[in-house]
């Protein structure tokens, strides 16, 4: 380490930096606490002990409540907006990591962390010391010179070091005159003021003329214009400003500053502080690259920590550079052929470029051993005899690891291979450990669980590839095989390693219904595409003529409000931000609030209202059917992409283009299915989907009897389940009655409240509650089955499906009431969607392994929720339905029998049954 270097953080501002760089929901316990700040303060941390090798090192930290500046000034730092109820806590995760490394810090009362950091920048360099400051503080500027170095924020967690010269250079004065011009033109995040028409070329210009702002003032008369005038009676602000913004140098902190040398702390506690904030890899990093001061026993420890915790990934982590250099293959025929034939598997890889359905293709391949030799090669320059070795590697069953290997698959499709041999997905794996997490990527993850960063200026973490240009390749595909490792431990801890092989083999299916697409008929789409605009225009009229004004933008909400709310004077909606809402749940409303109403401006409000809402319909759907026009490829068909690791439930989401949003339930949305049809060589469309499944996984969950005698006896479940609460013989039960009880049995499911009940069936909400008491009086083991499933998530943290997929819920202890209701609706919808969600998944495989087991021509194209589309030969038609209704009705083993309906057409629609 270098001598004389005190590290100086100002902990709020780099905590709040980190905070907002990273996304809160990515980083949480699975107690609930949201862990993003510390963990980005702890990497910012690492960095600047890497970069300065302080060998004294000290944190400051504001305290709650005012300082002697907002006694001065009552103002100060007021009106800032409410920190963020997710930063919560972090402060002291910040200072009980800090601890656990051995480093001071300090608050002290009446005074900011900016006074901590001069004082101690003061004391260190009266010792002849070198300081550095981290800092996004602008006050910190004036504490720049020449044993003093600013690192300060460029973007997110990025800091540039600023010495005198770069302070000139940024705010056009030096750092001992940046207050002087603070306190001219303020300073917004203090919420202190300025003088007017002052901005900093102003007050650069004028402080350099003068040489000081004491000058500056005792000639601000020579100063003409309104510049010179605002300033003249501004001279008590200005002076005002300029105690406020000077650092206070002198507070008593410290004797000696080899108080501030690193000392205590060490790994026990860095793995119990660490553990507490689950950060499994950051915590290996820690251990591994930390300069603690320890003794020979605590620096076996570390060994030992590592050794215990990572296995072999110890090596792979901290191999020997040189001896690593010399293991690299470099490519070419002889070292392609003798990697992949003499190093053991499995292995990792790693691909760079295309990989969308029908459009993938592969840059440059990287390939990782286990025993730390990576082979790297730009495809273009194989030789046909690598080129063939490279092909059988890939569709072989050599065991291979990746990361979103569905995309993998497309890449290595494109180019005329179809990968097989992939063992672990670590993206899909990540996924079941943290469903809650919203970024997946390979270097996300790296940073979360190995403590490692995949960028330029770190990359030899891994391997050292001097002059290799492969070296972010290689890098992804060797840190592949501690992820696995990672992984396979973490899964096998919640006993959910088959649930992640259960999306990898998802994921396998799902590339190839994406790459097969789904046909459409172009004239039938052309023509729903012209009468949706019909429909637009039509509505659009209608909407014009109700108000006498075919100039108003009917999808602008600012001029919607001026016709309703001022012309019409309808009643006001919920007030926004930008006035009154003009969504349409609140459009509905309304409409039905003025609908018995017979003054003239309530019936064209009513005309209004009922246009407008048809045009925001008829848009959505032109809209549609636009981006089903525009997703047609050259083979006449749609490739959608499924979304696999995006909701905490697990079920899948479709994206360019969107067919899962196509409803059955709606003639808009049947008419849409028309245009879905069978390709050429195939005859019909099949659709198979459950029926009821998620009323079926309430009967299993809460064992009722009655239910479960229900879906036994085959009766219509509705009307049987009416006739109970209406006390009425089944016969007798009304279309109303039905219906009702049909939203409070899937509304249970779904954790609907009595309020959301209401809405959906446009009753009150005392009415609602008296519909679900009367459900639950009737069907007691359902009330107590939701009681149950809240209240084990409340103790442990988590639901659990059929198949132990987790959905975490750390919300339902939380001190926010309406958080709370949130988690606790969440928790009573999880295991009946996400049980939903898996057996469909298991049907697909069983479905697919058994149509490939009989080398049938048909084939699965689509999952739709409950439901799966199948392209036909009309041979097979018969043979697949009996095989469909078998693997589908046998996915899992419920206590009431699952229900596949069947149907088959010449298209979607026709399909339908």
């Amino acid at each position: 380490m270098t001598t004389n270097t005190l590290l100086l953080i100002d902990g709020h501002s780099m905590a709040f930096r980190s905070f907002y760089a990273l996304a809160a929901p990515n980083f949480r316990t699975t107690r609930g606490q949201y862990t993003n700040a510390i963990h980005g303060f702890t990497m910012t941390l690492l960095r600047l002990m890497k970069d300065h090798r302080p060998d004294h090192v000290a944190v400051a930290f504001d305290l709650p409540g005012g300082t002697f500046r907002t006694r001065e000034y009552p103002q100060y730092k007021a009106g800032r907006s409410a920190t963020p109820v997710e930063f919560s806590g972090q402060i002291e995760g910040i200072q009980h990591v800090l601890e656990s490394l051995g480093i001071k810090w300090f608050s002290y009362p009446d005074y900011e962390a900016d006074d901590i950091v001069a004082t101690l920048s003061t004391q260190a360099c009266a010792a002849g010391m070198n300081v550095v400051i981290a800092s996004g503080d602008r006050d910190a500027f004036q504490l720049v010179g020449e044993h003093i170095t600013l690192m300060y924020p460029k973007s997110g967690t990025t800091l540039i070091p600023m010495d005198a010269k770069a302070v000139l250079e940024k705010t056009g004065v030096t750092p001992q005159m940046y207050p002087d011009m603070a306190a001219l033109v303020g300073e917004d995040a203090d919420n202190i003021p300025g003088v007017p028409l002052w901005g900093p070329k102003t007050a650069a210009k004028w402080l350099n003329h003068y040489g000081s702002l004491a000058a500056l003032l005792d000639h601000c008369e020579e100063i003409s214009g309104k510049a010179g005038a605002n300033l003249h009676a501004n001279v008590e602000l200005v002076r005002r400003n300029r105690e406020l913004n000077a650092l206070v140098c002198d507070l008593p902190l410290v004797d000696d500053l080899a108080e501030l040398r690193i000392s205590g702390g060490g790994p026990a506690q860095v793995r119990r502080v660490f553990s507490e904030y689950e950060f499994v890899g950051l915590q290996r990093r820690v251990l591994s690259e930390f300069p603690f001061a320890l003794s020979a026993d605590s620096s076996e420890g570390i060994s030992d920590a590592l050794d215990g915790e990572s296995g072999n990934e110890r090596d792979d982590l901290t191999a020997d550079k040189e001896e690593l250099i010399a293991q690299i293959l470099t490519g070419g025929q002889v070292a392609l052929a003798q990697f992949l034939a003499e190093h053991p598997a499995p292995y990792g890889l790693y691909a760079t470029g295309q990989q969308r359905p029908r459009k993938g293709n592969v840059d440059t391949v990287a390939i990782a051993g286990a025993d730390k030799v990576v082979f790297c090669a730009d495809r273009a320059s194989l030789s046909p005899e690598d080129e063939e070795t490279l092909r059988e590697f890939l569709v072989g069953d050599t065991p291979k690891i990746g990361h979103a290997t569905k995309g993998l698959w497309h890449a290595w499709h494109g180019v005329g291979y179809d990968l097989a041999g992939m063992i672990a997905d670590i993206e899909l794996a990540a996924y079941v450990l943290a469903p809650s997490q919203r970024d997946y990527s390979l270097e996300n993850l790296a940073s979360r669980y190995l403590g490692i960063e995949l960028t330029a200026d770190e990359s030899d973490q891994l391997f050292s590839l001097t002059g290799n240009s492969y070296q972010g390749a290689a890098e992804r595909a060797a840190v592949l095989h501690p992820l696995y490792g990672y992984c396979q431990r973490a899964l096998a801890a919640i006993d959910a390693v088959d649930l992640a092989s259960l999306e990898l083999v998802t994921a396998q299916l799902l590339a190839q219904m994406e790459d097969r697409g789904i046909a459409v008929d172009e004239a039938v789409l052309e023509s729903l595409y012209e009468t949706f605009n019909v429909h637009v225009e039509d509505a659009q009229r209608r909407a014009w003529d109700a108000i006498g004004d075919d100039s108003v933008n009917l999808s602008s909400p600012k001029q919607l409000q001026e016709v309703l709310f001022e012309r019409l004077e309808l009643p006001k909606t919920k007030k926004t931000k930008s006035g009154y809402t003009t969504n349409a749940a609140a459009l509905g409303d309304l409409l039905r609030k003025i609908a018995l109403r017979e003054d003239d401006k309530s019936v064209a409000g009513q005309e209004f209202l009922s246009a407008l809402l048809l045009h925001r319909d008829a848009i959505k759907l032109r809209q549609s059917i636009d981006g089903l026009r525009r997703a047609v490829e050259s083979d006449k068909r749609i490739h959608t992409t499924y979304q696999q690791a995006v909701t905490e439930t697990g079920r899948l989401s479709s994206t360019d283009p969107n067919l899962q949003n196509i409803h059955a339930r709606t003639e808009e949305g049947l008419q849409v299915r028309e245009v879905f049809v069978p390709g050429q060589e195939f005859d019909y469309l099949m659709t198979a989907d459950y029926s009821q499944i998620e009323m079926r996984l309430m009967a299993h969950f809460s064992g009722d009897e009655e239910l479960i005698a229900a879906f036994r006896d085959g009766v219509d479940l509705h009307r049987y389940v009416a006739s109970r609460i209406f006390n009425v013989p089944p016969e007798e039960v009304t279309s109303q009655q039905r219906s009702h009880i049909k939203a409070v049995s899937y509304g249970l499911a779904y954790g609907l409240s009595a309020y959301g009940l209401s809405s959906q069936l446009h009753i009150s909400v005392p009415e609602a509650e008296r519909l679900m008491a009367d459900y639950f009086t009737r069907f007691g083991r359902i009330r107590d089955y939701l009681h149950e499933v809240v209240e084990q998530a409340r103790q442990d943290g988590f639901t659990a499906t059929i198949t132990g997929r987790r959905r975490y819920l750390p919300e339902l202890t939380s001190m926010n009431r309406m958080e709370r209701e949130t988690a606790e609706r969440r928790a009573l919808n999880a295991p009946i969607q996400g049980s939903a969600a898996d057996i469909i998944k298991l049907a697909m495989i069983r479905v697919d392994e058994a149509m490939t087991q009989r080398a049938m021509a048909s084939r699965m194209l689509l999952q739709v929720h409950d439901e799966l589309v199948f392209e036909v030969v009309a041979a097979e038609a018969q043979e697949l339905e009996a095989l469909v209704r078998a693997e589908m009705g046998n996915a899992v083993e419920l206590r009431v029998p699952l229900e596949v309906s069947v149907g088959i057409g010449r298209n979607w629609r026709a399909a339908a049954h």
